[in-house]
């Protein structure tokens, strides 16, 4: 598929397409959680969102024109960078209806079918010797869309959380640390790949970058995930630190005036509702059945599910303390059955399953997690996600138009 435009160069001149909150009256964030192949329904449900944006404003809007921070870890870490990396006139790279084919063209090739006798022992000789795909091709795509361009080029502050194995602490990209911290200011090809660095399915990743005086420093990077696969806490916390640090960007806000935020958080599906494991038999596992069980890698499935499911139920309690609890929405589905819950099952049929999960998921009731249960509930007089984007669409673009007609001071 092509993209849009042609990507841009190392030396294409970055602005942020959104105007500063202080010219508004909302901090607007957009987080999308990993998920690998499952991005493919987060990317049906931006689209809506973005169509819906178009509607108001015209053909040309792009996500990036209205959220002043994008998050995204692993596959989402990979759609942030698509949404808001510019190309040759500095125009988002992709639109938010172009993702899916992106996905469906090269998630094939990202994690090749293992085809012959004996799959799942071949599969699990894999698991042990080492990770389940080698990367080339997923190196090769991001390296090719992406090119040169740095964080520092990005049309809107992005934030994507990694970790370092060697350091054994998460390293978080963020547009708002470069100007402190300008060895952040890594290529976006760089990061992407490493976000995406899933443990048990690719191999971890090194680069390195230098600083502000000329120093390389080392990253030894793997998968987001690990710190934080759900990244909206993690985005809503770099916002709040430039509230405290005083940016003036962002005063008069106050650190805790959550009615001040437009929280969209976006995630790739579970299988929670199938209940797949057991006390009776996790507690006859040992380290492999740990990472390989009946093609399943338990381990990143409860850690995945557990750090993202604390975010969601941490957040929802804020907003509705402090009131704001129509200003956060988080659109999920725990619902999802055998291959469909799968990171890396990229067969034709059940990428297309994913876009039709996606496509249902958007008339589905907003719901938000019951932590007692670990499912999600309908939330009364809500109505559906699809009725929820277009009420958030209004919020955005009234925002945008606000924010255009007053004058900097």
């Amino acid at each position: 598929m092509e993209n849009e435009t042609s990507s841009s160069s190392s030396n294409v001149k970055s602005y942020l397409s959104i105007k500063p909150p202080i010219r508004g009256d909302l901090i607007a964030i957009l987080s999308i959680d990993g998920g690998g192949i499952r991005g493919i329904i987060s990317a049906v449900i931006l689209a809506y969102l973005e169509s819906q944006l178009q509607e108001l404003d015209g053909e040309d809007a792009r996500l990036a024109d209205y959220f002043d921070v994008i998050a995204g870890t692993s596959t989402g870490g990979l759609i942030t960078a698509m949404l808001t990396a510019p190309n040759e006139q500095n125009r988002p790279l992709y639109t938010a209806k172009n993702i899916v084919p992106f996905y469906k063209q090269n998630g094939p090739k990202i994690f090749p079918e293992t085809k012959g006798p004996l799959v799942s022992v071949r599969n699990l000789t894999k698991a042990l010797m080492g990770s389940k795909y080698d990367g080339k091709y997923l190196h090769k795509v991001i390296k090719e869309n992406l090119k040169d361009a740095t964080l520092r080029q990005t049309l809107t502050n992005v934030v994507i959380p990694t970790f370092d194995i060697k350091k054994l602490q998460p390293t978080l990209f963020s547009s708002f640390q470069v100007q402190s911290r300008p060895v952040l200011d890594a290529k976006l090809a760089d990061i992407c790949i490493a976000t995406s660095a899933a443990p048990t399915y690719f191999p971890a990743y090194y680069f390195q970058n230098a600083d502000e005086h000329g120093k390389m420093h080392d990253f030894n990077l793997i998968d987001g995930g690990v710190a934080a696969n759900n990244p909206t806490l993690v985005a809503i916390g770099e916002v709040t630190k430039q509230i405290t640090k005083k940016n003036p960007d962002f005063l008069p806000i106050k650190p805790l005036d959550y009615g001040r935020f437009l929280v969209i958080s976006i995630g790739t599906g579970s299988k929670k509702s199938e209940q797949k494991y057991t006390a009776k038999m996790a507690c006859k596992w040992g380290i492999i059945s740990w990472l390989y069980e009946h093609g399943s890698t338990p381990l990143i499935d409860c850690y995945g599910q557990a750090l993202g499911d604390m975010v969601d139920y941490h957040i929802s309690n804020v907003f509705q303390a402090l009131h704001s609890e129509d200003n956060y929405l988080r659109i999920d589905d725990d619902t999802l059955q055998g291959t469909l819950a799968s990171m890396d099952s990229t067969t034709k049929e059940n990428m297309e399953n994913l876009v039709n999960v996606g496509q249902e998921l958007l008339k589905k009731p907003v719901s938000r997690i019951n932590l007692e249960t670990g499912l999600y509930e309908q939330v009364e007089n809500a109505g559906t996600n699809e009725d929820a984007l277009k009420r958030f669409a209004k919020m955005l673009s009234d925002e945008r138009k606000l924010r255009d007609s007053n004058r900097q001071e």
